[in-house]
């Protein structure tokens, strides 16, 4: 299983990011995260997934502070994304996700990871559920 987190899952549109805060998409909270998703409009990657993660400043003044549990939050999601990628459905669109870190204290990776495993199976439980009113339609 490749693990990387290579280039092409990186969510970098500032245009894409701006739409997840618009209004124009669905989230919901796994202590300490945020999951804040949607459907991308076109394909800009060989990925289903194109990922970022967001650490406020105001609750993490300090630089090392944010950048370690940045570290942290895309090393678990390095770690589980093949949880969402094993089940994911050949004509499903693409997603943009932006983890959120709500927590205000930097936690241990085990609780983290934990957050994100659970965070992937609730966004698989609702994406499956979308996939199947759309082929009703």
């Amino acid at each position: 299983m490749h693990q990387a987190f290579r280039k092409e899952e990186r969510l970098k549109s500032r245009k894409a990011i701006g739409k997840l805060f618009s209004g124009q998409s669905d989230s919901f909270g796994q202590y300490p995260l945020r999951l804040i998703y949607r459907a991308a409009e076109e394909a800009r990657s060989t990925s289903p997934v194109q990922f970022a993660v967001s650490v406020p400043k105001r609750k993490f003044p300090k630089a090392a502070h944010r950048n370690r549990i940045r570290r942290q939050v895309r090393e678990a999601w390095r770690r589980n994304k093949y949880r969402l990628y094993a089940h994911w459905p050949e004509d499903a669109p693409p997603y943009d996700f932006m983890l959120l870190y709500v927590a205000k204290e930097p936690l241990p990776y085990a609780d983290i990871e934990r957050a994100v495993q659970i965070a992937i199976k609730r966004f698989r439980k609702k994406a499956l559920r979308l996939a199947t009113n759309r082929n009703r339609r």
